[in-house]
């Protein structure tokens, strides 16, 4: 927060309190019934923390729990990682620096992915999507790589018991794992909840439930690359993250051949995924920078 330099030290303390409250908590996207939409007088703050830097880019893990049988989702969601590398909507990320002035690649890079056959049940509480990416990379299934981030993506049957379809249809945090400092994601299949999860019942690639978990996926990955530690890019007013801004909001859409929506082509597939705040000069939702 800008203040003038005599502030009293009791108003120093105050607005600091007031910056901690508001501080985000990886859950602010939440559903299709929250109302949204860009503020474009906004503009969006770092905090100090770390921001996902690497020249190589973002890496990107999927533990793929429950049954996936015969889902397409096994190949929907790999080739749309594979499609944000140097697309114009990742690029929008390329605008957030950490405290050495290091900016975000326009890199994604798909890593190593496995399956979990409910190894913790259908109803996962937040600390069991720790437990599955902590027992994941300690099995060797995944590497341990402070660059990367974890998405736990659940099939249809499989709850998240704080609060999916509900409060949130994804979110992000970080923990200390083997030594590391982890980032990971859990994000729903929509199709448990179409309504709040898919901002439409038809879709793309014929597949809702998925094609709305990359729209989730995008806003999770988005922040875990500007607010990995959840102590870097957000506004300090309310406490949301970039992405946040945006939830729910998707910018020009045009039809596709099965009569849904589309706002975007990526390497000759369609997707619907929302806009994310572009950083700087007159800040924005947008789908580019």
């Amino acid at each position: 927060m800008k203040t003038a330099l005599f502030i009293t030290s009791v108003s120093l303390s105050l607005a600091a309190a007031g910056a901690f409250a508001a501080a985000p908590d990886g859950k602010g996207g939440g559903t299709a019934h929250s109302v949204r939409g860009d503020s474009t007088d906004a503009v969006i703050n770092y905090h100090g923390g770390p921001v996902m830097t690497a020249k190589t880019g973002v890496n990107v893990y999927i533990i793929w729990y429950g049954n996936w049988s015969g889902n397409t989702g096994l190949t929907i969601v790999p080739k749309f990682i594979q499609d944000l590398s140097g697309s114009q909507y990742w690029g929008i990320n390329t605008g957030y620096y950490n405290a050495k002035n290091k900016f975000i690649k326009n890199k994604v890079n798909l890593g190593a992915q496995t399956t979990d056959s409910y190894s913790l049940g259908s109803n996962l509480s937040d600390a069991s999507i720790r437990t599955l990416v902590s027992n994941h990379i300690a099995n060797g299934d995944l590497p341990g790589d402070k660059n990367g981030v974890y998405f736990v993506l659940t099939s249809q049957d499989v709850n998240e018991t704080s609060g999916f379809c509900t409060v949130y249809c994804g979110w992000h945090t970080h923990a200390s794992i083997a030594g590391k400092d982890i980032k990971y994601s859990f994000v729903g299949n929509a199709a448990r909840c179409i309504n709040s999860c898919a901002a439409q019942s038809t879709s793309p690639n014929n597949n809702p439930g998925v094609d709305g978990m990359l729209s989730v996926i995008a806003h999770e990955l988005e922040e875990a690359a500007t607010d990995p530690d959840l102590n870097a890019w957000w506004f300090s007013a309310n406490g949301q993250e970039n992405a946040d801004a945006c939830a729910w909001t998707f910018g020009n859409e045009y039809t596709v051949g099965n009569g849904s929506h589309a706002n975007m082509n990526m390497n000759g597939t369609d997707y619907l995924i929302q806009q994310n705040w572009v950083r700087g000069g007159s800040e924005h939702c947008a789908l580019h920078p």
